[in-house]
């Protein structure tokens, strides 16, 4: 199975990059998200561009099997879909793969049932469908006023009705039904990309949680309409997670015992993170420290 990252500069440098506590700590995390899951993972891809090679392969030296550049092509991209980057990645896998965030940690191989399954994630998540910031009914209103036009998959998911919409959780995502990840991952990417739907997304003009509505609601919706349409060629699809609930993934002697470190939320600018970082970095990898604090001070 191969280990996947992604890193589009556009939005991190924009925006994104404004979560960490400093640049040196989102440097820092990339070299123990790499060398944590490596020993797991011999084969590993970074889908980048040209501005995230340079910075990441090139001055500190980040060594993975495959380089792709492939996300140039988001050149003129709304910076405010920052998944759009992940989902591009997705979408170029050609074998069972495991798209891991550079804020993740795999200190443990993941289970054996994990690796083998169709599909897999980080763990389910639960939202009110009326109460939910970023909710498919507010894509839902606009695309109904503007006429853009939303997937089979997300219609048949909310025309159910249910009080509660589902998401997976992307820190980790992957699985061996590749034909399948790449059929969703176009999906998502058509609902942001189609002109159709630009004048409802203009409704929007800050994105934020509307990213996890494409990247993990959609992915939700897409598994349960594959999983029991009769003609899907994705028919009997499934899902498995290394947690059971967004709960379990946040207790800390759980997460201990997978060996799995996601620094949600508000722990990437967390000051005391940040030292750990530093501390396991100066211990483990000195070189590459002195290499991103050249880099941040400019020093060619």
């Amino acid at each position: 199975m191969r280990a996947v990252w992604s890193f589009w500069g556009g939005p991190f440098y924009a925006y994104k990059g404004a979560i960490w506590s400093s640049p040196l700590h989102h440097l820092l995390a990339w070299a123990v998200s790499l060398h944590s899951a490596r020993r797991h993972f011999p084969e590993t891809m970074l889908v980048t561009d040209r501005r995230g090679k340079t910075l990441l392969v090139d001055q500190l030296g980040l060594s993975f099997t495959h380089v792709s550049t492939e996300l140039e092509r988001l050149h003129g991209a709304d910076l405010g879909w920052w998944a759009l980057g992940k989902l591009v990645a997705y979408s170029l896998q050609d074998r069972p793969f495991v798209h891991i965030d550079s804020d993740v940690f795999l200190w443990k191989p993941l289970p054996q049932y994990l690796v083998d399954a169709p599909v897999f994630a980080q763990c389910p998540e639960y939202s009110h469908a009326n109460d939910s910031w970023c909710a498919p009914r507010d894509v839902e209103r606009m695309f109904a006023e503007h006429g853009g036009a939303l997937p089979v998959e997300w219609e048949w998911a909310r025309s159910k009705g249910e009080p509660c919409f589902k998401e997976e959780n992307c820190g980790i995502l992957g699985g061996s039904h590749v034909a399948f990840l790449r059929h969703y991952a176009r999906t998502a990417m058509a609902l942001v990309q189609d002109p159709r739907n630009a004048a409802a997304w203009a409704r929007f003009p800050e994105k934020a949680g509307f990213n996890m509505i494409v990247e993990q609601f959609l992915l939700s919706a897409c598994l349960e309409f594959h999983r029991f349409h009769p003609r899907s060629p994705y028919r009997g699809v499934r899902i498995r997670h290394l947690f059971p609930s967004l709960a379990d993934a946040f207790d800390s002697a759980r997460a201990t015992r997978a060996g799995f470190t996601h620094l949600l939320g508000d722990a990437k600018s967390s000051q005391a993170v940040g030292r750990r970082l530093e501390e396991r970095v100066r211990r483990e990898d000195p070189a590459y420290l002195r290499r991103c604090e050249r880099v941040l001070a400019g020093v060619r």
